[in-house]
């Protein structure tokens, strides 16, 4: 089954944890496929990412750029097609609450979530309990004052 972590924001907003996160995969010669809520988000996670200094540098493309082959790192507001990320990634984030019926397709799953929105927290909750009873290997982060920590897993 596939390896999902959950990743609770407490301490920096999405737009500044993602390229770290983003950058360790990278760095273990992985490609990612990035799944949003909205094409806003979309577009707005692009704009962050081309002015990240941490990694000062994350390559990435988006449906307005093309080419999602040669992109690392694929942004859009649409599930993954059956075979899999338009890029060929084999490491999927979900942010802004989005969902995928394609879980199986990847070998890791990064759902982060804003740990102030209450919403966006029960969201999460339900979230693990389908991936649990789905018998995915679960595994719960948090933020804390030096970085993530791992709080439980499956």
């Amino acid at each position: 089954m596939t390896e999902i972590a959950f990743y609770h924001l407490t301490r920096t907003p999405l737009d500044q944890a993602l390229p770290k996160l983003l950058g360790r995969v990278l760095a273990g010669g992985g490609r990612a496929f990035v799944l949003c809520g909205s094409e806003e988000r979309v577009a707005a996670l692009d704009a962050s990412l081309w002015l990240s200094t941490d990694p000062d540098w994350v390559p990435h493309g988006t449906r307005a750029m093309g080419h999602a082959a040669q992109q690392p790192i694929w942004l859009a507001a649409e599930d993954a097609p059956e075979a899999g990320a338009p890029n060929g990634a084999r490491f999927l984030v979900l942010v802004d609450g989005a969902e995928s019926a394609r879980l199986a397709a990847f070998d890791r799953v990064l759902d982060l979530f804003d740990g102030g929105d209450e919403a966006a927290v029960a969201a999460a909750r339900r979230r693990w309990s389908a991936a649990k009873a789905a018998g995915h290997s679960l595994s719960y982060w948090q933020q804390g004052q030096r970085g993530w920590e791992k709080k439980a897993s499956t």
